[in-house]
């Protein structure tokens, strides 16, 4: 299967124009909406939200991953990635960065291939889109492999302790993995502590909490609240970790 990473939004062709492309190359094959809503312009906020939301998935599976501020500049080169038997296919501008430093096996490979046309503002559509189909469907023509994959991987922490995420409950995802902290690990979030519990309805009504969310990720909530609104959250809001 082909699964769509992206900052497009729902509103507007971006997203139908990528299944177009994808379903005339790649007839037959599904293609899963995983994010179209991913933070804008935020390249290292999308780089973790990747990781969390690709793990588990079948060897063979494809991601489209595009979140693409420098879109035809030199900026960034395409790229895909093999990590662990998935493949990614967009911008090499960090997005993939989080995902090859937590794979066991990762091969990078710079995409050669060019369309007919190509417009300097959608490189989505027009090139990885192909790029990813061909893939999907065992041809990788158009990839010629890099040696070494990375040498930046160092550049952002194990655990970004940040909102990275609001999902439509108004829940704030961090960038922590959940089995990365401290048994007796506290969080803050504006100064405050935020217990720390199993599942919502461990806290009254109206009252904050955090969790392991079910990708793994710690996601700070309001009990049949919103989170947002109760935190006047944005995403980069910085979090403080106690051990």
């Amino acid at each position: 299967m082909i699964v769509l990473f992206t900052d497009f939004g729902l509103s507007g062709p971006y997203v139908g124009q990528l299944k177009a492309v994808l379903y005339k190359r790649a007839p037959g094959l599904p293609v899963i909406d995983l994010f179209a809503d991913a933070p804008v312009h935020n390249i290292r906020a999308n780089a973790y939200l990747l990781a969390a939301y690709s793990e588990g998935l079948t060897e063979g599976t494809v991601f489209l991953g595009v979140v693409d501020p420098g879109v035809g500049s030199q900026q960034r080169q395409p790229v895909a990635l093999k990590a662990d038997g998935r493949w990614f296919v967009g911008p090499d501008n960090g997005l993939f960065d989080i995902v090859c430093r937590r794979a066991e096996r990762a091969e990078l490979w710079r995409i050669d291939w060019r369309p007919e046309r190509l417009s300097s503002s959608f490189h989505g559509r027009d090139l990885f889109a192909p790029v990813a189909a061909m893939i999907a469907m065992g041809d990788l023509s158009a990839l010629t492999a890099i040696t070494p994959a990375y040498d930046r991987l160092g550049q952002w922490p194990e655990e970004l302790s940040e909102i990275i995420y609001i999902d439509h409950f108004g829940n704030l995802l961090t960038g922590i993995r959940a089995a990365s902290m401290q048994l007796d690990a506290c969080l803050y979030y504006r100064a405050k502590p935020i217990p720390w519990v199993n599942t919502f309805s461990d806290v009254p009504t109206g009252t904050p909490l955090c969790y392991e969310n079910s990708n793994g990720l710690l996601e700070i909530a309001v009990n049949q609240g919103r989170a947002d609104e109760h935190f006047k959250a944005k995403i980069g809001d910085e979090l403080a970790l106690v051990e």
